[in-house]
């Protein structure tokens, strides 16, 4: 997702340098713009269980040391999540901007 997106960012930088912007260039630009609001939506979802469960290893730590095990993924697996859903959240709301630049411009 995250190549697929930075893709899309590049041809979207071509789109704003055009002078003529078509009515289907911005249907195209919404349609895209709802496909990564979803994809951002289930990227909080699973970020959020995972730190439900990295919350819950935790405090299973204080009964046995081998959930501190499965903490310690869990943690690594949150950093990662978190990583993804802000370049997520960062470029969709780029793409916010962009279509009402492109909006103006029609």
């Amino acid at each position: 997702m995250r190549k697929y997106l930075t893709n899309y960012l590049i041809e979207v930088e071509k789109l704003l340098q055009k002078k003529q912007i078509r009515e289907d260039d911005l249907q195209n630009l919404k349609t895209k713009i709802i496909f990564f609001q979803h994809e951002r939506l289930i990227h909080l979802i699973v970020t959020l269980f995972f730190c439900l469960f990295t919350i819950i290893f935790m405090i299973l730590g204080i009964l046995s040391y081998y959930f501190l095990i499965i903490f310690g993924i869990l943690v690594v697996f949150d950093i990662f999540y978190i990583y993804h859903y802000y370049f997520l959240e960062k470029n969709v709301q780029y793409l916010y901007k962009v279509y009402d630049k492109l909006k103006e411009r029609e």
